[in-house]
Formats: C-alpha cells, structure tokens, sequence
C-alpha cells in the first residue's frame, strides 16, 4: 500500500503513514471500495470529450507536470478541448497537486477564482 500510495505524488515522501493508513482504511472498507472501482469503470465507459467543447463555463486545470497517473497529455487535451479553459503545470508534483503543494495549488486556484468572481452569480 505505500508504494501504490507513493505513485501518487512526485515526492514519495508525501505519503506519510497517516495518508497510508487512510488510503489503507478507504479500500478495505467494501462499500467505499465499490464506489471507487464503479467511478473508475464509468469513467472509462463514458468518454465526454465531445461534450466538453459544449462546456462554456470557465475552468481552472491545475495538474502536476510530473503527474505518472493521469499525464500532462491528457490536460493539454482537455485545455484543447474545454473552450474557455485555463491549464497551469506545477512543477515537480504529481497526480494530486492539492495535497503535494497546497500553497501554489491554492495561489493558483484563488486567482482563478477572483478572476472569474463576477461569473458565479451569472451561473446559478
């Protein structure tokens, strides 16, 4: 379990054992187990990539350029393919920016999102 979990980040030290006893509890629990192999199956299944160029709203990609799991291909595709997107690398990092350097990745999505303050009351 802690190799698996080590994949994850570009710095194998960020899974802590903390990370690996909840990574380890999340996947023996059976329920939460079904709930993450049926997410991945219908991920799989359901490729929206001819529905994404639809999508008008503004979104923020911010993906590790270090990411093994789901590679920096695949965010230049869905920038290619979501019109009104934005795509920042961080460097060094991998699959889960959020957790291997929250201050850029919070930097980042805080500018994201006061950019586009004025749209959130346009969209509910």
């Amino acid at each position: 379990m802690q190799k698996k979990t080590e994949l994850t980040f570009y710095d194998p030290k960020v899974a802590t054992n903390e990370l690996v006893d909840e990574v380890f509890s999340i996947v023996n629990n059976r329920l939460k187990a079904l709930k993450i192999i049926a997410l991945a199956r219908s991920a799989i299944r359901h490729n929206l990539g001819d529905e994404l160029k639809d999508l008008k709203l503004p979104v923020c990609l911010i993906w590790g350029k270090n990411d093994t799991i789901t590679p920096p291909i695949v965010a230049e595709e869905f920038h290619k393919l979501l019109p009104n997107s934005e795509l920042y690398w961080i460097d060094k990092c991998g699959h889960a920016p959020m957790m291997e350097r929250p201050g850029e990745f919070n930097t980042i999505l805080a500018a994201f999102l006061e950019k586009h303050k004025v749209l959130g009351t346009m969209t509910k």
